[in-house]
């Protein structure tokens, strides 16, 4: 990184992050209040919502890759960035509006949820995507571009999830979803006004005039697959099958490729199948937030935070909070580390952390009140754990393609990585599902007793797993440097 002033960037800069800010600020607004509006609102049952959510959340991140796709090849980036907030802010909307009557609107919701999978798939991978052609080759800005911009992830996260269930707490869900729309309103609008600051940047149809047979097309074609996907989210058995055919294509298409390599670079592409598998495995608890342990603040947790009364849905900005109070620290080890902190080790590290998040939570059912409240203070380590554990996986999960793929498989790569999150999005409903307390059981010390089970089960599972993945680290590390069995591998 430049030793520079790293908030010395280029106009284009500021755009991006701007419509990065807005467009995360009405995403996780909307996640933070969605399963707890499918309950009290909709009367659905812990048990199907959690299933349900799974299966958008897979949706949602098995869409980016159409995304990614179109604004390379057909759209180019800067249409598909105004598209995908177009059919995002459709989808909130028909949130807020299925919110409206008192009783709640089952089928809008459905439609809803299939246009925000859709409008963040064509979304989601563009404007990092823009952002990297804002800079030239070897710009020792774009280091801390990103860095700044991930921020910007993370501030929208933060804001959000604090304003979103207030609102829903004191106006109701359908103002609360209407500021998820508002966040894409501000988004478009932004993108439109200031749009020439980025006139000569972006893909190769971007350079082009606009094809408006190809736009009509992929607008045509995104509703279709909107309503598709809502159809798929109300017959979930063919939703998770094709998850699983896609799967196995993919994965035939990775190994074939796979097979036809040789040496070092089939050694760096067995690594990178093993870590996928391994972030398969850390997401499964990490998108438990959302679901298992908001509703595990709804029911056992104390509803104050440092002395403040607060919504249990608000504890979910704690993660944006400790990952920007964590990320400069990590960069300050891996700069004075370097190549020691190799990436199976900080999968293998962010394992750790992840099963520690749920440990502590068990560890603070011990000390539960005589109601079976425990402290909030227990849930705010939680969250420290749970983000550093991300910012090892998670925010590596793309660095870690680019580094063992090879080029000409790049995008196919990309896409498998977002693959591995739908998957463990499905897994993550179904083990969801084993918190949500069955009919009757609504007092605090019998919802206590069962998150205490399955939150052991997730953290002592994650526990053993991550320290198979520590052992295999310096195999995995000598793999990838193409190092002999005797070199020694330094872990510091």
């Amino acid at each position: 990184m430049s030793n520079g002033n790293v908030f010395k960037q280029p106009k284009p800069f500021y755009l991006i992050f701007s419509i990065e800010f807005w467009e995360r600020f009405g995403f996780y607004g909307m996640q933070a209040i969605l399963t707890v509006y499918m309950v009290k609102i909709l009367g659905m049952s812990e048990s199907a919502t959690f299933t349900l959510f799974g299966a958008f959340t897979a949706l949602v991140f098995g869409s980016v890759a159409i995304g990614g796709w179109v604004g390379d090849k057909i759209l180019g980036t800067k249409r598909t960035i105004h598209l995908g907030a177009i059919i995002l802010t459709v989808g909130y909307a028909l949130l807020g509006l299925s919110a409206s009557s008192h009783y709640g609107d089952t089928s809008l919701i459905y439609i809803a949820m299939g246009f925000i999978a859709m409008g963040n798939g064509l979304f989601k991978a563009n404007p990092s995507s823009l952002l990297a052609k804002t800079y030239g080759e070897n710009d020792p800005r774009l280091d801390g571009a990103f860095t700044m911009y991930y921020m910007a992830v993370n501030l929208g996260s933060f804001f959000s999830i604090l304003l979103t269930p207030w609102i829903a707490e004191n106006f109701g869900y359908s103002f609360a979803f209407g500021v998820s729309a508002a966040g894409l309103v501000i988004t478009i609008t932004n993108f439109i006004i200031s749009g020439k600051i980025v006139k000569h940047i972006g893909s190769k149809p971007d350079m082009r005039p606009v094809n408006r047979t190809h736009y009509l097309g992929i607008l045509i074609g995104a509703i279709i697959l909107s309503f598709i996907s809502s159809i798929l989210l109300q017959h979930l058995f063919y939703a998770h099958l094709i998850l699983i055919i896609v799967g196995i294509i993919i994965v035939f298409l990775y190994f074939r490729e796979l097979f036809l390599s040789h040496d070092l670079e089939r050694a760096k592409m067995i690594v990178a199948f093993l870590l996928m598998l391994q972030g398969v495995i850390f997401f499964v608890p990490f998108l438990q937030m959302p679901t298992s342990v908001n509703f595990f603040a709804i029911h056992n947790v104390s509803h104050d935070l440092f002395g403040f009364s607060v919504a249990p849905e608000q504890f979910q900005a704690l993660n944006s909070l400790w990952v920007m109070a964590v990320s400069p620290m990590l960069a300050i080890i891996y700069n004075k580390y370097g190549d020691r902190f190799a990436m199976p080790f900080k999968f293998a590290i962010g394992m750790v952390f992840s099963s520690f998040s749920f440990l502590v939570l068990v560890l603070g059912a011990h000390f539960a009140n005589s109601d079976g409240i425990i402290s909030s203070n227990w849930l705010v380590l939680s969250y420290i754990f749970q983000a550093v554990g991300e910012l090892l996986v998670s925010g590596l999960g793309l660095a870690m393609v680019a580094q063992l793929i090879p080029q000409r498989m790049m995008g196919f790569a990309m896409g498998m990585w977002f693959l591995t999150l739908a998957t463990a999005a499905v897994f993550a409903g179904w083990v969801a599902t084993l918190t949500a307390a069955p009919a009757g059981i609504i007092n605090p010390h019998q919802t206590l007793a069962l998150y205490k089970h399955i939150f052991s089960f997730i953290g002592y599972t994650t526990a053993v797993i991550a320290v198979l993945t520590l052992i295999t680290a310096p195999l995995l590390t000598r793999i990838i440097r193409g190092e002999s069995k005797e070199t020694k591998v330094v872990f510091v």
